[in-house]
């Protein structure tokens, strides 16, 4: 075997933590599987090492909440979801206040702190609608989080309000809007946004929202979701447009010494699920999930945060996925309605979180949407 210097000093530069660019990635991505998650292993320590008392390295983090799903009506008709419905459906839905709280209250019952709620873009729900919703529960429930409305539902919401992004997000601050989930993200690249769902925010739209919500103090979450039509390029793309954002929004809080703005807390990758979708598109296994999510974790270095997700992967690969740049379970997934539509049914416990945490030696601690521990 040629020795590389070029390659041994890109590795001795991802040990050290330094920022790699495009091309690096696309080096590094190509590493043996066993070797880019030591890399990745490496960054999470350096990521984590001075958080929650400088204990961050010992500690694999969980949260407890619920997926509300408010509406399957939708006039996006994404290839890759089996969830949406249009309005003549039978089994189409919009959720009443009473389910609501129902959901809520045995959320809260099981030591959840928030929801994630997300729906369809249903064209005939009005703000006031939405503003109702968020008020009924705030006032209901005065510390339980909302992390709600993805990008791509406030694009549709400033087509069907005729409002600006800052009048709407804010609005929905005010009536109780904590933070904001990172879907519809997939692939932040046009081309790719196309192919699968033509009728979706596209990149600089949902980086808008994100942009926007930041500036307006909500924090928020980013995702991707990968392994249908895109390149490994596409993939560095994507990873590159949140790694700017990011340092955009970082920025801002530093420059205006503004604590309260906004930025991303953390980094969910998923791969496509492709039962009962219409995109035909090969699906990818454990070892392109792994392989992608050590990629993030080494070249988003200014993400705390990485988050498993074994709700597509299965447990164990969610476990082994600790050890590939992950330092989060996410949540026990108490009600989720889109994933398993496509064929995808995993479901953990607390106790199955605690186990698989502790058998890789790490100690298990509940967090609330801001990582900040609830025990």
């Amino acid at each position: 075997m040629i020795y590389d210097a070029s390659l041994d000093d890109l590795l001795q530069k991802v040990w050290t933590g330094a920022r790699i660019n495009a091309a690096e990635a696309l080096r590094i991505y190509k590493l043996p599987l066993e070797e880019l998650g030591s890399l990745a292993d490496r960054r999470r320590q350096i990521a984590k090492a001075t958080v929650y008392n400088g204990r961050g390295n010992e500690m694999v983090t969980y949260n407890i909440d619920r997926n509300v799903n408010y509406t399957n009506v939708c006039n996006v008709y994404c290839k890759f979801c089996a969830f949406y419905r249009t309005e003549k459906d039978d089994d189409s839905y919009v959720i009443t206040f009473d389910e609501m709280d129902k959901k809520i209250e045995e959320t809260i019952a099981l030591g959840g702190t928030q929801m994630l709620m997300q729906g369809g873009h249903h064209p005939k729900l009005t703000k006031q609608w939405y503003l109702d919703l968020l008020s009924h529960v705030k006032n209901k429930f005065p510390t339980f989080n909302i992390h709600g409305f993805s990008p791509s539902e406030f694009i549709h919401f400033r087509e069907v309000f005729k409002e600006p992004l800052e009048k709407i997000i804010g609005d929905f601050k005010t009536a109780g809007l904590g933070s904001i989930p990172g879907g519809g993200g997939e692939i932040l690249v046009d081309r790719v946004r196309q192919r699968i769902a033509p009728l979706k925010a596209m990149s600089n739209d949902w980086l808008e929202v994100m942009d926007v919500a930041h500036q307006l103090g909500l924090y928020s979450s980013a995702t991707m979701m990968f392994g249908h039509v895109e390149t490994i390029e596409d993939r560095i793309e994507h990873l590159e447009r949140l790694r700017a954002q990011q340092d955009k929004s970082l920025k801002r809080k530093t420059e205006n010494g503004n604590a309260e703005m906004g930025h991303f807390t953390a980094f969910i990758g998923w791969t496509f699920q492709a039962e009962h979708t219409k995109l035909k598109a090969p699906t990818v296994g454990a070892h392109e999930y792994l392989r992608t999510q050590a990629l993030a974790r080494i070249y988003l270095d200014n993400f705390q945060n990485i988050q498993s997700s074994w709700v597509t992967q299965g447990l164990e690969i969610g476990q082994v996925a600790l050890k590939y740049g992950a330092n989060d379970l996410g949540s026990i997934m108490i009600e989720e309605n889109v994933v398993s539509q496509a064929g995808t049914t995993f479901r953990m416990t607390v106790p199955d979180m605690h186990r698989f945490i502790k058998e890789l030696g790490y100690e298990p601690h509940q967090r609330d949407n801001w990582y900040r521990l609830v025990n």
